[in-house]
């Protein structure tokens, strides 16, 4: 009998307003600070068998507030506290353009998970996108899979263009925070 070729879970994480406290373009290492809920958060999608995978825009080096070595310190930084708190992240992606650029990898479009899709081996329709954006929750619905919105960081104002939208823009699940999202994620995969 032939060997399936078993495919991988991920959940697509937000960096600013879910995983760390939001910075209006965070520039310094300092600034980096662990949200309330979110290790425990990860610790259960990893023990659940999911893929930890950051996908953030990223636009202020477009806009020239920093550059691409200072984000790669943030990142090294932000991984190398999540590995002393018992997290593993298997990836970050990100988006440096302006959001008048025209790119394909600025969420929601799906440039950068269908590059983790490959490198990782993933399903994206058994896959979840979490942040408090609404391009967070779109991405999970443009790339097939399901978008979880969480009251943190942005929300208040992402609110507001949900509540616009009459119903044309939702996602697929709200939760309080990521914490809420990865339990919420616990019960429905």
């Amino acid at each position: 009998m032939a060997k399936q070729n078993k495919r991988n879970r991920a959940v697509f994480l937000d960096r600013d307003g879910t995983i760390i406290a939001e910075r209006n373009y965070l520039r310094r290492v300092k600034d980096v600070k662990l949200l309330k809920g979110s290790v425990e958060a990860m610790k259960l999608l990893k023990a659940l068998g999911y893929k930890l995978i950051i996908v953030t825009n990223q636009s202020g080096i477009g806009r020239g507030y920093l550059t691409e070595n200072k984000l790669a310190q943030i990142h090294k930084y932000l991984l190398k506290l999540l590995k002393s708190k018992g997290v593993k992240i298997d990836g970050i992606y990100y988006c440096p353009h302006h959001p008048d650029e025209k790119c394909a990898c600025r969420k929601p479009n799906t440039e950068l998970v269908k590059l983790a899709r490959d490198r990782f081996n993933l399903d994206l329709k058994k896959s979840f996108t979490v942040g408090d954006h609404t391009g967070d929750f779109r991405l999970g619905r443009n790339m097939g899979g399901k978008g979880i919105f969480v009251k943190s960081g942005h929300w208040k104002h992402e609110q507001k263009k949900i509540d616009a939208s009459g119903g044309a823009v939702r996602p697929d699940y709200t939760a309080a925070n990521i914490l809420a999202a990865a339990k919420l994620i616990e019960r429905v995969s």
